[in-house]
């Protein structure tokens, strides 16, 4: 069972892909911003990272950057999961870090097939 973080500011959001990964029978953890999902993810040390772009205080490009270059959290992959589908969107969130990207809505056999090859076995 891997912990999986994930970060959204839209509750819907957060409760659909919590679902998801509990199904998967993974334990889950939640921040409401990317502000709160760095502190999370130097705190908690999750096995992934979920992140949606755009939220409040800090999107989530910022937060994935500070993520992969804090020694102390970087070697925890990061997948955006976000409504931006623009091809420079996907290679500037790769840039900063990021190890995948999905577009929402969330397909959940696309999900999984991102997540399962970045988690640890």
């Amino acid at each position: 069972m891997a912990r999986i973080l994930i970060v959204d500011d839209s509750p819907s959001q957060l409760l659909g892909l919590k679902r998801i990964v509990e199904k998967l029978g993974h334990e889950s953890l939640t921040a409401e911003d990317g502000a709160a999902g760095v502190e999370a993810a130097k705190r908690e040390r999750p096995d992934l990272i979920l992140m949606d772009v755009v939220m409040p205080n800090l999107n989530g490009f910022q937060a994935t950057r500070i993520i992969s270059k804090d020694p102390d959290t970087a070697h925890i992959p990061v997948v955006l999961v976000t409504t931006k589908d623009q091809e420079t969107d996907r290679v500037w969130g790769m840039r900063q870090g990021a190890k995948a990207y999905v577009t929402k809505p969330i397909k959940e056999d696309e999900l999984v097939a991102t997540i399962k090859p970045l988690l640890p076995t």
